[in-house]
């Protein structure tokens, strides 16, 4: 040390600072662990500024905006005076680490508000709001399979008679009620007559709600045509083209393989999901392996595997045969799997789960290229927090939420994997591999899979531990042994493979569903059941630490539990929920009545998919027959009447006069449900529930109250989008 204080630097070594003139001044903090990993948290707070848009009960405005951009500046300026604040010694580091990320965290939701605002804006469009027919005219832009099995044609760039541009809608969707002829090509400009309407309201509230989701596809009317298809002007431009060869390629699958085994095959490789019958998606269902035939980060990451690992043995066998190549050959296989990746993002058709799973697996191969770890928490945090970006809305979806809820589990059940794997013999690890990969991504996905979709398959660990490792051994390697060889007409041997695997699972699967008890139906969860349980375990994985205990309490320590309680806070809403007493459809074409033996609805027939829904969302497995067979309904086919707590009742007047007969069944203490209009309003004895009103208000449920029926509407309660 030189005299006056200064501290002499060592030889290789860079200056060290001057002495401190003041005791005064507070050292330079020490490392702290609790700014390691904080990257993770950023598509936690982006998710949680998007949920907060949607659970709004209106939509932010211009002073809305406003004040929340000038909240961001006073967050940017908060965090970014903590750390002088804390050198100069006037705040502590705690203190300064506290306020740097806690304005960074707001200022994330701040941005999860300003993305999804944006994307909204962006896609809005006019959405029909009155019922249509006659002729439409547009450019086929889609190909796909409705729930009820019916070939369904997405339209865009519309033209509607009589309707003027800034009202047409920007797409159109109609379901092929008579399909016989042959189907047009992509990209076609085609004419039709047709019926159409606006995208349908929830069933009842709490429903999925399809108006969003149509909203953010530019989807602004959907409905049916009975017509034939007339072909207006061929496709034009290479985009087409693409489009067209990649649905040459699915019939080329399914002509070679044929029946379902082909559609699937098909499904697999292009997304071309048309050919799949209804029947078998239901079995996929039941057996819970809907999920291999639509191409997500299972498909992506499968093949990206198999390409990474052919390619970099391949040029390790190069290598060791004296082939002039780099030492790091694995960038090269990584480089050729991101390419593969790329060309099945094409070939599959892009849709929005197969770009986020390739997304997924491009950031991890681009890490493998950076030299960074391919598989951790900050890669996975670095995918969603891109797919947040370019789409918000995603967060919504249960195909994001599944996908990376199983990603996430496969990462923390890395470490135990590592430590058992070499215990193996080396020909059993891969198999091991993939049936532990199974068991782990489908624990991780069935809560959220029951609550989306109201079932449980009993048995779906069992049939993905059955299909997975064909998949991933079989039916994807053949695929992608297949694309090479078409080109010179040798993927006969490779399809007959693939049409193998596709054979197993559709056995497997068909197999699975028949077992008894194979689906468990549950009722649908309060709103705040999925939020509570993603955000819960999300805080409870980012939060835990090992040595976590009650005696030495944490920020981190806090956090986990604090998961950990909205886990069991969702568990106990979910089990605790009662469904309401009386749901009637929007359009007054059905009625049900919660009863001991389960919901009765007044009629055997009409109104089939809002029916469906409601039984479903029960947890209830009957038929609408069997529904309309339960005890609680009396009168004919057209005026059914009901009892009600009380002593009140409920009529519900179907079929033509039913504005007629209106007046005489109106009477106090009854609810009047009709499927007609009432020619003008008046003041009714009774509550009453015309088309008018109903389409006014949506799908209404009633509760009674401690001063008689409490109604709630759709559309009282539920935001619409625009």
């Amino acid at each position: 040390m030189a005299a006056g204080g200064e501290i002499t630097a060592l030889p290789g070594f860079a200056s060290a600072r001057p002495a401190l003139r003041h005791a005064s001044v507070r050292p330079a903090r020490m490392a702290a662990a609790l700014r390691a990993g904080l990257f993770a948290w950023v598509p936690v707070c982006l998710a949680a500024g998007i949920v907060l848009w949607f659970v709004l009960p209106v939509a932010p405005g211009r002073v809305a905006w406003i004040m929340l951009a000038l909240s961001a500046v006073a967050l940017l300026a908060v965090g970014r005076l903590a750390l002088p604040w804390a050198e100069r010694g006037r705040i502590g580091w705690a203190l300064a680490d506290a306020m740097r990320i806690g304005s960074t965290a707001a200022l994330l939701v701040i941005s999860g508000l300003g993305l999804i605002g944006l994307r909204s804006a962006m896609v809005a469009a006019p959405v029909m709001e009155w019922r249509y027919y006659g002729p439409v005219e547009g450019r086929l832009v889609e190909i796909d399979r409705s729930a009820r099995d019916r070939i369904r044609l997405t339209l865009d760039r519309v033209v509607l008679r009589d309707t003027a541009p800034g009202r047409t809608p920007a797409k159109v969707r109609l379901s092929l009620m008579d399909q016989t002829d042959p189907l047009p090509p992509l990209g076609q400009r085609v004419m039709l007559t047709g019926h159409l309407g606006p995208p349908p309201a929830p069933a009842s509230p709490g429903s999925f709600d399809f108006r969003w989701l149509a909203w953010f596809e530019g989807l602004g009317a959907v409905g049916y045509t009975r017509t034939p298809i007339m072909a207006v002007e061929p496709a034009s431009g290479g985009l087409w083209a693409m489009h067209q060869a990649r649905m040459a390629i699915s019939r080329a699958i399914q002509d070679g393989l044929g029946g379902q085994e082909g559609a699937v095959a098909s499904a697999l490789m292009t997304g071309d999901r048309s050919g799949i019958e209804e029947a078998t998606n239901e079995v996929m269902r039941a057996s819970n392996l809907y999920h291999i035939i639509s191409i997500s980060g299972l498909h992506m990451s499968m093949l990206a595997g198999f390409v990474y690992t052919a390619l970099r043995m391949a040029l390790v066998l190069a290598q060791g045969l004296g082939a002039p190549l780099p030492q790091a050959v694995h960038k090269i296989a990584a480089l050729g799997a991101l390419l593969a990746s790329a060309a099945y993002l094409w070939l599959s058709g892009g849709g929005v789960a197969t770009e986020r799973a390739f997304v997924m697996v491009a950031v991890m191969l681009l890490a493998i290229m950076a030299d960074r770890r391919a598989i951790s928490l900050r890669t996975i945090a670095l995918a969603a927090t891109i797919i947040l970006v370019y789409s918000p809305e995603a967060v919504t979806h249960p195909g994001f939420q599944m996908s990376f809820a199983a990603t996430v589990a496969l990462i923390l059940s890395a470490g135990p994997w590592s430590k058992v794997s070499p215990h193996l013999p080396f020909w059993l690890r891969p198999v091991a591999m993939l049936l532990v990969s199974s068991l782990v991504a489908s624990v991780a996905t069935s809560p959220l899979a029951a609550a989306h979709f109201n079932r449980m398959a009993q048995y779906g660990l069992l049939a993905n531990l059955l299909v997975v490792p064909v998949m991933g051994a079989l039916v994807m390697p053949a695929g992608v042994i297949g694309a090479l060889l078409a080109p010179v007409g040798l993927a006969g041997p490779a399809l007959w493979v693939m049409g193998l695997g596709t054979r197993w699972m559709l056995r497997v699967a068909e197999w699975v569903a028949g077992l008894g008890g194979a689906v468990v139906a549950l009722p649908l969860p309060p709103a705040p059941v999925i939020p509570l349980m993603c955000f819960g375990a999300t805080l409870a994985v980012l939060c835990w630490r090992q040595g976590l205990t009650a005696r030495r309490p944490s920020l981190m320590g806090g956090g986990f539990l604090a998961g950990m309680a909205m886990l069991a806070a969702s568990t106990a809403i979910w089990l605790t929920a009662s469904r309401p007493l009386l749901l009637i459809a929007p359009e007054g074409e059905a009625v049900g009545l919660m009863t001991p033996l389960g919901r009765a609805v007044s009629k055997p027939s009409g109104g089939a998919f809002i029916v469906s829904t409601w039984l479903q969302e029960d947890g209830d497995t009957a038929t609408q027959e069997a529904s309309a067979a339960r005890p609680a309904w009396q009168g004919d086919k057209r005026d059914r009447m009901a009892a009600l707590p009380q002593g009140w009742d409920i009529w519900h007047l179907t079929g033509k006069g039913a504005a007629d007969r209106a007046p005489a069944a109106c009477q106090p203490r009854r609810i009047v449900v009709l499927s007609e209009k009432l020619p003008a309003p008046a003041d009714w004895p009774c509550i009453m529930l015309d088309l008018g009103r109903l389409r006014a208000t949506g799908a209404v449920t009633v509760e009674m109250g401690d001063d008689g029926p409490v109604l709630r509407g759709v559309n009282d309660m539920l935001r619409s989008p625009g």
